[in-house]
């Protein structure tokens, strides 16, 4: 087996309890996946010691804490399909050759400020301050020139879309590289969009995390398509869109939802999600949102069954005792959020049933148009 039959740009938490642990728990079955090379793109020498701890034969720990099921749960597993870890740009060569030659899945969950232009990416020589997908097309190009085999690039990014997204940036950039590296591109790269969920509250020391029991990695069915690991919670769906709403109209919705309420009480002494589903005030009316005017919509969508499953799960997910997921933090762009999250399900669920009522979300909307006029 390679070494780096998968090459991993970003080093987060939240990888190393989603992806990474998965890959970890099927190679432990005997599922002839990975292992893993990770790669620091940041180039920020503080991070040294966790890159290390990574690698470590012995692996590292990720604590699954929170509830599943109405059960309490708190476990600990640990992660080894991590066998190399590199940093940029002290170990470039090597990383150069891992992709060019002997990848053949790159993962990445790079921050936002990854996917900003820079300056950097006008040039075809290698910079470490060059955004995430230049920097992939630097390596692709590698790759390329060296007659690479095809390969598939699964960004994990909380974008829409997010293969096609990252596609399209890197076709861009690959206008400074010989023509025949885009067509390259085009023929011989699978882009994957897929949509990750997991909760990972807190990062453990020198590597590891703590993450809720709930996870899901959906990745859309395409022609040639290499799965990363046959895992419980890695799903293959005909259409993203349908995993998408669930999350954006249910979970994504439940949370500006409190949060709204929570704004117009005038921002209370409660912190945490956890506690304003706990309080009488607040978690009983978000129960019966649901039921009342969420649920309908997708029961006129064809889809109540699986809300009802998945808000069940939401409602779960949020009453996580160990997790301190603050509503001051949810509050941020509070308004793009109401758009994005209820206004957009108010007009998605209107367009299968016109006579749905909708009370309190049409409030809670109304406000943020009347707030911004």
């Amino acid at each position: 087996m390679s070494t780096s039959a998968i090459v991993q740009f970003g080093t987060s938490r939240f990888l190393q309890a989603h992806a990474d642990l998965f890959i970890s728990e099927a190679i432990a079955e005997g599922q002839d996946v990975g292992p893993i090379t990770v790669v620091q793109t940041s180039g920020d020498a503080s991070r040294a010691h966790r890159l290390k701890a990574l690698a470590d034969p012995s692996g590292y720990e990720v604590r699954i804490k929170g509830i599943d099921n109405g059960t309490l749960v708190d476990t600990s597993k640990t992660v080894s399909s991590i066998k190399r870890a590199l940093s940029l740009p002290e170990d470039l060569a090597e990383v150069a050759k891992a992709v060019a030659g002997e990848a053949r899945i790159i993962l990445s969950n790079t921050a936002d400020a990854g996917y900003r232009p820079s300056e950097a990416d006008k040039s075809t020589d290698f910079s470490i301050d060059m955004s995430y997908p230049a920097k992939l097309t630097w390596f692709l190009f590698q790759r390329f020139g060296m007659g690479g085999a095809p390969v598939q690039v699964m960004p994990a990014e909380l974008i829409p879309e997010n293969g096609n997204v990252l596609k399209g940036l890197v076709l861009s950039i690959a206008a400074l590289y010989p023509p025949e590296f885009a067509d390259w591109l085009r023929s011989n790269v699978t882009w994957v969009n897929s949509l990750v969920d997991r909760i990972v509250s807190e990062p453990l020391d020198p590597a590891g995390a703590v993450a809720e029991p709930y996870a899901l990695w959906a990745i859309e069915k395409q022609p040639g398509l290499i799965l990363p690991c046959v895992h419980p919670c890695v799903q293959v769906v005909e259409d993203l869109e349908q995993v998408e709403t669930l999350k954006l109209f249910i979970l994504n919705l439940g949370h500006t939802y409190l949060v709204s309420r929570w704004l117009a009480a005038g921002g209370s002494s409660l912190q945490f999600v956890r506690e304003l589903i706990d309080s009488p005030d607040y978690g009983p009316d978000l129960t019966d949102l649901y039921r009342r005017e969420v649920i309908p919509a997708f029961e006129a969508h064809g889809r109540k069954n699986e809300a009802e499953a998945y808000a069940a799960t939401t409602i779960d997910r949020f009453k996580n005792p160990f997790l301190d997921h603050k509503l001051a933090d949810i509050a941020q762009n509070h308004g793009e959020k109401i758009d994005r999250r209820i206004s957009s399900f108010l007009s998605w669920a209107r367009k299968a049933d016109a006579s749905l009522q909708m009370p309190r979300l049409d409030a809670v909307a109304a406000g943020a148009e009347a707030a911004s006029a």
